[in-house]
């Protein structure tokens, strides 16, 4: 696009093409931020935002466009209007972490990864809905509201990040951050047909992230492009001495990377030499035929592209759901611990004494699915029972963890679906409970590369049942998300399917 070229539509451009029109003049970051509050407001049906700050995204947007009309434009994401899932805290809008227990705190300070974006000149619009402190992968544990996806309203979006995926897949904003515990991020991506990045753990800190599991839990971005996805990942990364888990690893510039050149590659192949494993566990039953469909014409498109697949397996794939919903848990029942009622946040009106403030706070304070992770974790830590669930799931943590290295040890990306199905109907629309064991085995392609500490992306790769998207996992071994986004970027140079839009919402 060139200066002169008229903006319709300013939700249809990605967040590159967003960049590069506030770069040449061709609209300003008030008049697309302005747009997106007029479309959030829009589409309040979604359930997509627990807050929108009008007023402090627009005082930002003129900023920018100070900056850039003085030269001193921040950089490409300079002006780019985004938003931040409920689960990182922020000085200036409150955080409730989608939880009754935080309902009107707000934050003495940012987030890493928010202020790091701010720095960047991003110009944040406010908080995205997410499942209860990050514990569900359908957006359904709200406290507050249901996320609807955008691509049937009658379907979850996913989860946790759900609100974040519903808000780029809605075109309310070009990028979002999320968080990936098991799948956080992954698998509402690939529901709403969107990209989704979660790097290694330790890239991104966790510092200001409100914690569920700290062994797992990893900032990463949405957004519809691997290019758009590398924007906001490249701000985001990097050392934090503030957070233990951050690893002094060095940032490459994942931009530039999507347009490296391997060796023997072609214009018509750019990915020669790649070789991508397909592990024979991602493919057998329980997948529903309309992904097992999706993902192999996916694979097709990578061949095509000049990449070499390899049969590899990960035969511990099964057990990475009792290995997760044991540890995950455990570590919420520590890390929860902290929700008592005493320094801040939710605490009940009316009780006798200390303990019994302590009971009814938290009995007040969260909700179904939390409670019940609290519990699983608490029991598989107490006496007795630590040595026989805890430690053995560390065990078999590690024995998942040896076969990803054993399986790079023939490929350089792992790729299959994401999800075993579609995105499924909203429980409360048709009157049932959700089935909590249903949703935990929902998890079973995206929880090893969780446990693993692994990189883990979705990529849009076509349609399902029902006209529901479908997601292609690509999975790199440490360090490497720069291959998984040259790898995504190549697929989406000769695909279209991360440019579709619902119907409803064009």
């Amino acid at each position: 696009m060139n200066a002169s070229t008229t903006i319709v539509k300013p939700h249809d451009l990605t967040l590159a093409q967003t960049s590069h029109q506030l770069t040449t003049g061709a609209v300003s970051s008030v008049a697309l931020t302005r747009h997106a509050l007029d479309r959030i407001a829009a589409h309040q049906n979604l359930g997509a935002f627990l807050h929108v700050d009008a007023d402090g995204a627009l005082a930002l947007a003129a900023a920018s466009d100070q900056r850039r009309a003085s030269g001193q434009a921040r950089g490409p994401l300079d002006g780019v209007p985004i938003a931040h899932k409920d689960i990182f805290v922020t000085q200036d809008q409150p955080t409730t972490a989608a939880s009754k227990m935080l309902e009107g705190y707000v934050s003495p300070f940012d987030a890493t990864v928010v202020a790091r974006l701010k720095s960047a000149g991003t110009v944040s619009l406010g908080k995205l809905n997410c499942d209860e402190f990050a514990m569900g992968g359908a957006n359904e544990n709200s406290a507050y509201q249901l996320a609807r996806n955008p691509w049937a309203l009658d379907r979850i979006p996913g989860g946790s990040s759900g609100g974040s995926a519903v808000a780029v897949a809605a075109r309310l904003v070009a990028g979002a951050t999320g968080t990936d515990t098991g799948g956080s991020i992954r698998q509402p991506a690939a529901l709403t047909g969107i990209t989704g990045i979660k790097p290694t753990y330790g890239r991104c800190s966790r510092y200001g992230m409100i914690a569920f599991a700290s062994s797992l839990d990893q900032a990463g971005p949405l957004a519809r492009t691997a290019e758009d996805c590398a924007l906001l990942l490249q701000a985001m990364s990097g050392f934090d001495e503030r957070d233990a888990t951050s690893a002094q690893q060095a940032v490459p510039d994942f931009v530039t990377g999507l347009h490296a050149v391997r060796a023997g590659a072609t214009a018509e192949q750019p990915l020669k030499g790649l070789r991508v494993g397909v592990p024979t566990e991602f493919f057998g039953k329980g997948v529903a035929a309309d992904v097992l469909e999706a993902t192999r014409q996916a694979l097709a498109q990578l061949q095509a592209l000049g990449a070499t697949l390899v049969d590899v397996s990960l035969p511990h794939t099964e057990l990475s759901i009792p290995v997760y919903y044991i540890i995950a848990p455990a570590e919420a029942s520590s890390n929860l611990s902290r929700f008592d009622g005493v320094k801040f946040g939710h605490r009940a009106k009316h009780y006798t004494d200390l303990a019994d403030m302590y009971k009814k706070t938290r009995a007040e304070g969260f909700g179904p699915e939390v409670k019940r992770r609290i519990m699983i974790g608490a029991y598989v830590l107490s006496h007795g029972y630590y040595d026989a669930y805890y430690l053995q799931a560390q065990k078999l943590r590690r024995m998942i963890a040896d076969d990803f290295q054993s399986a790079f040890q023939h490929c350089d990306v792992i790729a299959g679906p994401v999800a075993p199905t579609v995105a499924r109907q909203i429980a409360g629309d048709s009157g049932h409970q959700a089935d909590p064991l249903a949703e935990y085995l929902a998890d079973i392609f995206t929880l090893p590369a969780s446990l693993a500490g692994l990189p883990g992306m979705s990529v849009p790769a076509g349609f399902g049942e029902h006209g529901l998207p479908v997601g292609l996992q690509l999975i790199g071994n440490y360090w490497q998300e720069g291959t998984l986004l040259h790898t995504a970027h190549a697929f989406q140079q000769t695909t279209d399917w991360h440019q579709r839009t619902p119907s409803s919402l064009a």
